[in-house]
This record gives structure tokens, C-alpha cells and sequence, in this order.
């Protein structure tokens, strides 16, 4: 970097924006950028409720009683919980930085050397998964409370993928073709996604030769006791973090596929079971499109209160008057999301790829915002990718995560979204982005993806991986010497979430010198 300030002649916001000194520019941008974060909140709420409903969706299966030779008809769900964690889960909450490194890409498309932004972000969302959603929910439990991995044998497959994502990515880089990213390469990559589904899978099931030997433990059919169940969860997760909300009286619970109500959780298990609820079935076959239409009218007039008849019931002015202008702040977002069908409309799936469309929107707009204050500030995109935008993508992983922590009887899913998510990032977030770029380059050019910072990024890996051992071991420490992954003597676990944040503060200090050319 220079030492006088960079010029940048393209407005983004208005005309006359070029002749504002470049400090305000950049206070604008990081104004532009932080509320685009707050709408990638608002439109996850609604892409997880329509992901539970894919999740939850399930099929009839009609079979004949032994003796009898009655029909009986059964329920089984389509989806596996451990293939929906990954397929769905994971990839829901890692979507805004896969969008964001696609479009990074597509922008990118004619050009010999890869954009940086998509591989920055990923890798340094990876840093905060790891680190900062770990050190969130260690102290989630309540006081003296543990919650431990229950099926250690998917962890240990979920997080050998995780590792080897790295790992790989070292070796295309810095091993097989320096600084060069060849079309094989970034096919194998991408392909690797679908091992890991694979070998989930087979441990889930415990398929023999390719499993590992653990036998699962037991976890409760219900997966929040009563008492936490009986919680308003509205209160606890309000419109700040939205990746939660209630419509009706039902509450989508998006970390293990689960769902629950008020009254705690209903527990579907993935084995058949009878169908007992015959008018149930009935209702739902009486839903016409006036029913649907209510339903959808409702999100808009949902979308414009700025204050809610419990709200009103509040006595301090101060707050009301916070909660309504946050609520005016969101209210555009809200207005705009609210165009996405319900999510009760075909099992979801409208709403998943609607929500989906509105998520690659906001990529977008951040990917112009942050080209802008790196022109307009002299900082080098690299940095900005691992700190602002890793941490403003990673927002519906922390919330899942921790809510999860907080509420589940064990630490299965808020772990392995944060183990899995990782996985996604480097299989799908840099693996498509990649094979994009370098099939346009092989057949148009004959020529491969050739990598501006290989050297800068090699280093963040490194620093990654050796960061993210100290962290796994502590981990399994806590293990063995407290017994759960997760809670325990309150003193204990702020000390491992302190021990977590200067991992992660390592990460970006020493990352961000290299890739700046300091160190």
C-alpha cells in the first residue's frame, strides 16, 4: 500500500459520491454492509422454517399386519437426520458465504487469476466457526449443567472431513500445481461433498468396514426437558437474530430436525410409526388456496407493526421506544422478505428457493460494498474478508449454534453444524466457485485458475489448522476430565471460551499480516 489514499471514481450509493473524502465513503459502506447483514438475518428466519418443513415432511407407507393381513398405514420420514444435517443444515447456514464467493466468481469469469474475496471469507468464516461459536456455546448451558456429544462416531466423521477440507486445499495449492488451480482439481474438490454425505451416512447406519466401531449413545426422546420447553422461546430469540420465529403457535427447530411446541418437544423417530393422528391428516387435506392466501397476507401485515400487543404491555418508555425503532430499522427487509410464500406451501420447498434467490441478492450487494471499502479505504480485501464479512456471513451459524447449546439435552447439533458448516465451506464455498472459473478458463483459454495470494492463503490454512488442533483438544479434554463437551463449572468454561477468542484472535492477527505483505 501507498502511502496516499487510493481513488476511486465509480460511485456506488449516488451521483456526487466521489467527491466525498474517502473517510465518509467508508463510513457509509460499513454502514451499507452492517445493514445488509441485519436483512441476511431477516431472510434466514424464513429459508430455516422452510427448511424444517422439507425436513419434517414425511411419507406413507402402507404395509399388511402378519396376522391380520390388515393394512396398516405408517409415517417414515424422507429425510435421514444425519444427511439433513449436513445437505441442509450446514449448507443453509454456510449459503450466504457460498453466495457470496459464487458471485465473487462469476464476476470473475473471463480473468486468468481467481478473485480473493470468496476464498478469504470462507476460510476465515471457518476461523469463526471454530473459534468465536465455540466459545459461545461452552458457556451456553446453565450453571453447572454439561451437555456432551451423544454419537461420537458421526463427530469423528463429520470432523476428519472437516480437517481433510483444509488439508486438500494446502495440497492443491502449495503440492500438486503451485499457485495453480487445475480443472481437476476443482472437480475433486467439489466431489468430496458428496463422499463426506456418503460416509455420514454409513456411520449413522453403522454400515460395517467403513464405520467406526462407536456405539451411540442414548439421547431422550425429548431432546428439551419440560421445563425448558415451557420457555417463551419468543422472548429469548427475538427479531435481533430472527433466525428463529414463531408463526402460529408452532416453533421450527432447526438444529436437529426436530420440531416442538409450547408444550416441549413432539418427537418424530426416523423408524416407521403408527398413524394415530387420522384428523390431523384430515385438516391438513382441507387446506385451500384462501387458506394460503391468509397465510401469506398475514407476513405483510406481520411485516409493517412496529410494536406487538405484548410489547405495548411494557411499562418503560425507554425500551418501547427501542423496540420500535429496531423494529422500523427492519421493517424495509421485512416488507421485502415477505414476498417469500409460506413456508407451508409444497413442504417448503418454494419458500427454500425463494429464500435462497433473496440470500444471493445480498451476497451480491455485499461483494460491490466491500470492493468499495477496500477502494476507498487501501485495505487489502484478503483482511476484510477474514474479519467483517467472515463474521457478518457466519451470523445464522452462531445463532444456531448457540441456541441449540442452550436448549438441546446434548451437544450433537450445535457442534456439528459448526464441524460440518466448515466442511461445506471448502467442498462447495471455494470447490463451485473454482470449477466455475476454471472450466471457462480450460476451454476457452486452455489455460488453469491461477491463484494472486496462494502464498497468503497457504499461511491462513496453516495457522487454521494448527489453531484449530489446540481447539479440538481442548475439547476432548473437557471430555475426559469433566465429562461433556459443552457447560460445566462456570469458571471452566469462561476460561475455555476466553482460550477460544485468542485462538481466534491469533488466527486473524497473523493471517492479516501476511496476506498484507508485513510478515
Amino acid at each position: 500500500m501507498g502511502s496516499t489514499a487510493p481513488s476511486c471514481d465509480a460511485y456506488l450509493f449516488f451521483y456526487g459520491e466521489t467527491l466525498l473524502p474517502n473517510g465518509f465513503r467508508a463510513f457509509l459502506c460499513i454502514v451499507a454492509l452492517a445493514y445488509c447483514f441485519i436483512g441476511l438475518s431477516a431472510i434466514t428466519a424464513r429459508f430455516f422454517k422452510s427448511m424444517e418443513s422439507i425436513t419434517n415432511h414425511s411419507r406413507e407407507v402402507v404395509t399388511n399386519d402378519p396376522q391380520t393381513k390388515t393394512p396398516i398405514v405408517k409415517h417414515e420420514k424422507v429425510w435421514n437426520y444425519t444427511i439433513a444435517d449436513i445437505a441442509l443444515l450446514a449448507f443453509g447456514t454456510s449459503f450466504p458465504q457460498i453466495s457470496l464467493a459464487t458471485i465473487d466468481a462469476i464476476r470473475n469469469t473471463g480473468q486468468l487469476t481467481a478473485g480473493g474475496l470468496g476464498p478469504g471469507t470462507l476460510v476465515g468464516s471457518a476461523a469463526f466457526d471454530m473459534f468465536p461459536i465455540h466459545a459461545v456455546c461452552v458457556v451456553m448451558p446453565r450453571a453447572g449443567s454439561m451437555k456432551k456429544i451423544s454419537d461420537l462416531g458421526v463427530w469423528l466423521v463429520e470432523l476428519f472431513w472437516s480437517f481433510w477440507a483444509y488439508i486438500w486445499l494446502y495440497i492443491i495449492l502449495e503440492v500438486w500445481t503451485p499457485n495453480v488451480i487445475t480443472l481437476w482439481e476443482a472437480l475433486i474438490t467439489v466431489l468430496q461433498y458428496g463422499l463426506l454425505l456418503i460416509h455420514a451416512y454409513a456411520q449413522d447406519k453403522r454400515w460395517p468396514y467403513v464405520s467406526i466401531p462407536l456405539v451411540r449413545g442414548e439421547r431422550p426422546e425429548d431432546w428439551v426437558p419440560v421445563e425448558d420447553a415451557s420457555v417463551d422461546h419468543d422472548k429469548n430469540c427475538d427479531e435481533t437474530s430472527e433466525i428463529l420465529s414463531s408463526q402460529n403457535d408452532d416453533i421450527a427447530d432447526i438444529f436437529s430436525i426436530h420440531s416442538y411446541n409450547n408444550t416441549g418437544y413432539h418427537h418424530v423417530p426416523e423408524k416407521d410409526i403408527e398413524d394415530s393422528s387420522k384428523m390431523e391428516l384430515v385438516a391438513k387435506n382441507t387446506h385451500d388456496d384462501t387458506y394460503w392466501l391468509s397465510i401469506w397476507r398475514q407476513q405483510f401485515v406481520e411485516a409493517v407493526v412496529l410494536e406487538s400487543p405484548e410489547q405495548r404491555r411494557i411499562d418503560s418508555a425507554c425500551l418501547r421506544f427501542i423496540i420500535i425503532c429496531w423494529n422500523s430499522i427492519l421493517a424495509p427487509w421485512k416488507i421485502l422478505f415477505a414476498f417469500v410464500p409460506p413456508y407451508q406451501i409444497a413442504h417448503g420447498w418454494i419458500a427454500f428457493i425463494c429464500s435462497l434467490v433473496f440470500i444471493s441478492g445480498i451476497a451480491y450487494g455485499v461483494t460491490n460494498i466491500t470492493d468499495q471499502i477496500s477502494c476507498v479505504t487501501g485495505v487489502n480485501p484478503y483482511v476484510i474478508a477474514f474479519t467483517a464479512l467472515a463474521a457478518g456471513t457466519s451470523w445464522p451459524d452462531l445463532v444456531a449454534s448457540k441456541i441449540a447449546a442452550e436448549r438441546q439435552v446434548t451437544a450433537d447439533s450445535s457442534i456439528a453444524n459448526i464441524t460440518c458448516s466448515n466442511s461445506v465451506n471448502i467442498y462447495v464455498g471455494i470447490g463451485v466457485p473454482w470449477l466455475i472459473n476454471t472450466v471457462y478458463n480450460y476451454f476457452v483459454y486452455q489455460e488453469p485458475l491461477y491463484i494472486d495470494n496462494a502464498a497468503g492463503l497457504s499461511f491462513s490454512l496453516l495457522v487454521f489448522f494448527a489453531t484449530s488442533f489446540g481447539c479440538i483438544v481442548v475439547l476432548v479434554l473437557r471430555r475426559i476430565l469433566i465429562g461433556a463437551e459443552l457447560g460445566g463449572p462456570r469458571l471452566w468454561a469462561w476460561a475455555t471460551s476466553a482460550y477460544f477468542m485468542v485462538l481466534w484472535i491469533v488466527f486473524v492477527v497473523l493471517s492479516s499480516l501476511r496476506v498484507s505483505g508485513v510478515m
